[in-house]
């Protein structure tokens, strides 16, 4: 088995067509073809479904192909690690992140990373903490940051921040009551309630906070489930309901009183925000670099 061969089923299978793979590789047709077949001889397996119309893969092209994939992207990863850089240009290190570091995190640490290696390049690619950790452990992200810490036997954590979630509520005389009046957190199972998507990281921390409270979740009234935290934060602010937050996403509203917020124990509701790399394979310089960057600007959590 030779990766050109793994590199022209990866192809044809992103493109559903063995002309583009052909074309994008600089490659005939005839020699896409000729690859697959030698990879489908060698495995004794049907890889890809062809008719007139399209190019599919079959079921046990679907198995090799996550594969093929991974070895791929490993060969770029060898190649960067080695390439001189007189030779080959930087790749760009591909950085996922989860919603809160990305939005209010990773501007000014990219800019303290470009100030020290002016010639890096990157990717930034926000998504939930579950993909990230996901993308990080199939090797389609170099370098990651997330709200939470989620089991994975491939990842490395390095935690660098620490955030604080707490509920916000509308600025009503209502809210105002509750805030006034209330001593625990057992009066929201009766109220509204926002909540992120359920593979993010704010949403499991939420949930970690409200159970060491005592809350059953199971009879919470949460009215949406939403994946934009500068929306819930409108929707909060417009009397929909009440959600629970980062601090670092609401600092404004907070400070302009647009938003009120309800006290909770410091302990339960601070969490660490954190890198994410994969333990098995070295990192590429780039991300080196960045992880330094990251662990200068912040030094007060041990690592």
């Amino acid at each position: 088995m030779k990766l050109k061969q793994l590199e022209a089923f990866v192809m044809v299978a992103d493109c559903q067509s063995f002309s583009e793979a052909a074309k994008i590789l600089f490659l005939t047709q005839p020699t896409i073809s000729a690859h697959i077949q030698s990879l489908e001889r060698e495995l004794n397996a049907k890889l890809i479904a062809r008719n007139t119309k399209k190019v599919c893969l079959t079921q046990q092209g679907k198995q090799l192909y996550q594969y093929a994939r991974e070895m791929l992207l490993l060969q770029d990863k060898i190649l960067g690690l080695f390439a001189s850089e007189e030779r080959n240009p930087p790749k760009s290190l591909v950085i996922a992140a989860s919603t809160i570091p990305s939005q209010y995190l990773l501007p000014d640490i990219l800019a303290r990373f470009q100030e020290k290696y002016p010639h890096e390049q990157f990717e930034i690619h926000e998504t939930d903490s579950g993909k990230v950790v996901e993308a990080v452990a199939n090797h389609s992200a170099d370098i990651g940051f997330t709200g939470t810490v989620l089991e994975n036997k491939n990842c490395e954590y390095i935690p660098f921040y620490k955030d604080e979630l707490t509920i916000i509520m509308p600025n009503t005389k209502k809210y105002q009551n509750i805030k006034n009046r209330q001593s625990d957190l057992k009066w929201i199972q009766s109220e509204p309630i926002i909540m992120r998507e359920k593979e993010s990281g704010t949403r499991k921390e939420a949930e970690r906070i409200l159970k060491y409270a005592g809350i059953d979740l199971t009879q919470l009234q949460i009215i949406a489930n939403i994946d934009n935290t500068e929306l819930i934060k409108r929707s909060v602010k417009n009397g929909m309901g009440i959600t629970m937050i980062s601090k670092l996403a609401v600092r404004e509203e907070i400070a302009s009183g647009t938003v009120l917020t309800f006290p909770m124990e410091k302990k339960a509701s601070t969490r660490t925000l954190n890198l994410v790399y994969h333990k098995k394979f070295p990192l590429l310089k780039s991300a080196a670099n960045l992880r330094k960057t990251v662990q200068e600007m912040y030094p007060f959590i041990s690592y």
